[in-house]
């Protein structure tokens, strides 16, 4: 008897492999629609639900935090461990506890990375100025709602904004924050989507409330006159530029120049910087003073050392005997971070849609948004008057005949009937008649009586002002601008970033005392590039090199030196000589394509040293025989362009270059056997640097210039018969010598 096959249990609610559609069979897809599926869903969250501020100023992750704290009492109450407001804000925020944890650091007073802090903090948060000062765990440290969030979340139990479901469907959370005041200006806010980004610098508080009370009166308000310039937390310098400030207000775009301040304590010899530009750290800028000693760009510092302690930062640089302090400052400003930028992009969502915007139409957005909130609280207040005037009226009614009312009751033979009966009895709804019935009979005097009777004409004035103040812009408008001088008023501070001229102090034409001294530049054939001091060349062993490179040029120079560096697409790049750190003969170098942006396939052909341009000029041999003579001043830029165009002739195929201080003798070879020396002072110099030249050699049908080699002022023997008094010149036979060994060994 055949053994019967045991069916496989299957889970009633798996769906066999038989039904999904396409189950493990690969498939062509273009790869617009894999991103436009996959990517571009992706790419939408984060920009609307992620990375970008809205005009309340807060991003998701901001808001879910706050509005968590405030529905747990923090608002008024003590502070809680910083763990609790992370585990309940997860009901909100689908994320993990330190992403969490990390939004809940920016937002404290501890980190003083806002100008306003959201969160009152108590415990280590870091602090937004130094790299490596980390903040405590969550369990150890104590949070709650700082006082400004009072103008956050005021009224927002009265429908002024909309409110969402969360991620779970389990309870409701706020789409936006009614802030009394424009947050979105007020702190900073830096965020990195897909395709966009945002950074929104800081504004003094009493300056964007002033601003924005001056717009509301007036649309065509200079913004520039009540909106100086932004303020950090960091405090610092910004360096007043009304130009740039105009082009940030108008287009949203832009960047602020921010100088550290630093005072001088003559008895210790030392400079002490105590307020750094809000963009970097305190870690940043000593490594940077670090790696510029180590170049030996800076020689007056002796000793530097962080002494940020609890009274605030302080970066300590101890100077040598002799050193000036301004004048190191200065040189620092120009070659570390003590002086860095502040880039603006107030790229803000509205409506749901990414827009970057000026400061005037960021204000515009948000007196609109507010007006909106004004009107919803308003309109609820209205409801609410309404619904108890409803009520005070049918208990006027009621009032009226007590004893009707009582009697009705009293002749009601069942409890149900109450309502309906006095519905008729009076002509009031059931709403009115349900209130009525509630009410205990100790009420039933004269005081209580006549209180509700007062109660009624002072609702009706009340919703007869709210209702004018609904239809009325300016009404609205008013009880904003109140709420903005009110918010001046309770929280307004001095600037901590104070303004300096763009003339004070300035660094831009700054010379920067570069050191002196000689060097070996080496070139290989594949583009690397190595300067050597002479001390350390004494020391090495062999030059690195990859396989199958060579060393195609070998320099003495000095480090103040200027390189020229001739490319196959003729070009040259300049570039000085101290830009090149000071390196070993074991490491393979700079690869000069890409460390000076090269074109695609372009590729380097000479290099060249230049101390003086005054003297000295550049051969440039082409295959049709015509040599060109040009001045290393043609190559002199008043500017520090990088790059020059048309660096020689692109009318031949290039044989070489030759560079010389002083005219002397060529040779000159062609691949037809010919070869003569001339000297090349009968080659006259022409300016223009893709000069065609002059003819040099002449060639018969399908021959070229194969080479061309200095022979210097003192001419072999056997090369005297092949010296030519005039140019151009056919040549003589060099079939018969062997001109190259003859060439290796002068």
């Amino acid at each position: 008897m055949a053994r019967k096959k045991k069916e496989p249990i299957l889970n009633k609610n798996a769906i066999p492999n038989a039904y999904i559609e396409n189950a493990g069979v690969l498939m062509e897809e273009k790869i617009t629609e894999t991103l436009e599926k996959n990517y571009m869903p992706y790419a939408m969250s984060v920009i609307i639900s992620r990375a970008l501020p809205e005009i309340d100023g807060f991003k998701p992750s901001h808001r879910k935090l706050l509005y968590t704290m405030y529905k747990m009492g923090l608002l008024n109450g003590n502070r809680t461990k910083s763990a609790n407001v992370v585990g309940q804000t997860m009901r909100l925020n689908p994320h993990g506890d330190s992403a969490i944890y990390e939004t809940m650091v920016r937002l404290s007073r501890g980190n003083e990375t806002l100008l306003h802090p959201y969160v009152d903090s108590k415990g280590n948060f870091g602090k937004c100025y130094s790299r490596d000062m980390a903040y405590a765990a969550s369990r150890y440290t104590e949070v709650k709602l700082d006082n400004i969030c009072n103008e956050l979340f005021v009224d927002i139990d009265k429908d002024t904004v909309d409110f969402s479901p969360n991620y779970d469907n389990t309870m409701l959370e706020p789409t936006l924050l009614p802030a009394t005041f424009p947050s979105v200006l007020v702190n900073s806010n830096v965020g990195i989507a897909v395709s966009m980004a945002s950074a929104v610098c800081p504004f003094n508080l009493s300056e964007v409330c002033e601003t924005t009370i001056a717009l509301i009166q007036n649309p065509e308000h200079d913004i520039l006159s009540t909106l100086k310039a932004p303020d950090f937390p960091t405090g610092a310098s910004i360096i007043y530029d009304e130009t740039e400030l105009k082009k940030i207000y108008d287009t949203g775009r832009g960047s602020v120049k921010i100088r550290s301040k630093y005072n001088y304590d003559k008895s210790a010899n030392c400079i002490e910087v105590t307020e750094i530009p809000y963009s970097t750290t305190v870690e940043a800028i000593m490594d940077k003073i670090v790696e510029l000693i180590k170049q030996g760009k800076i020689r007056e510092v002796s000793y530097i050392r962080d002494e940020t302690d609890l009274n605030g930062l302080k970066l300590a640089i101890d100077l040598k005997r002799g050193a000036d302090p301004d004048k190191l400052m200065q040189k620092l400003y120009k070659l570390t971070p003590l002086q860095d930028n502040y880039s603006c992009n107030f790229n803000i969502l509205i409506d749901g849609v990414p827009k970057v915007m000026g400061v005037r139409e960021i204000l515009n957005q948000w007196i609109s948004f507010r007006e909106n909130c004004v009107r919803r609280r308003l309109n609820f207040d209205l409801s609410k008057k309404q619904d108890r005037l409803h009520l005070l009226q049918g208990l006027g009614k009621i009032l009226a005949d007590i004893d009707k009312a009582i009697k009705i009751i009293r002749e009601t033979q069942e409890e149900n009937e109450v309502i309906s009966n006095l519905m008729i009895g009076f002509s009031i709804d059931e709403i009115q008649a349900e209130y009525i019935a509630e009410i205990k009979l100790r009420h039933l005097n004269r005081e209580y009586i006549l209180n509700r009777l007062q109660e009624i004409d002072a609702l009706e004035k009340d919703i007869s002002q709210i209702k004018d103040t609904i239809s009325d812009s300016k009404k609205v408008r008013k009880v904003i601008i109140s709420e903005l001088k009110n918010d001046i008023k309770k929280y307004g501070k001095p600037r901590k970033t104070e303004l300096i001229s763009s003339t004070e102090d300035d660094v831009s034409n700054f010379e920067i005392e570069i050191p002196n001294y000689n060097v070996h530049v080496f070139l290989s054939a594949s583009g690397y590039f190595k300067k050597i001091t002479p001390l350390s060349l004494r020391m090495s062993g062999e030059q690195k090199l990859k396989e199958g490179d060579y060393i195609l040029q070998h320099e003495e120079t000095t480090n103040k030196s200027e390189l020229l560096f001739f490319s196959n697409r003729y070009q040259v790049y300049k570039a000085k000589a101290y830009q090149f750190d000071d390196t070993k003969a074991s490491v393979f170098g700079d690869y000069i394509p890409a460390k000076l942006g090269f074109d695609t396939d372009e590729t380097i052909v000479k290099m060249k040293s230049v101390t003086d341009f005054n003297t000295g000029f550049v051969l440039f041999v082409f295959e049709n025989g015509k040599i060109a003579k040009v001045p290393y001043k043609s190559y002199e830029t008043k500017t520090n362009r990088k790059k020059l165009a048309n660096a020689y002739s692109s009318k031949s195929q290039l044989v070489d270059i030759l560079f010389l201080d002083n005219d002397t003798n060529i040779l000159i070879s062609s691949n037809g056997g010919k070869s003569f020396v001339f000297n090349t002072s009968l080659i006259l110099a022409k300016s223009s640097r893709d000069s065609i030249g002059v003819s040099v050699m002449n060639l018969k049908s399908k021959n070229l210039v194969s080479s061309v080699k200095i022979i210097g002022d003192d001419i072999p023997s056997i090369l005297q018969n092949y010296v030519a008094k005039n140019i151009p010149c056919i040549g003589l036979s060099s079939k018969s010598i062997d001109v190259d060994n003859q060439l290796s060994l002068i």
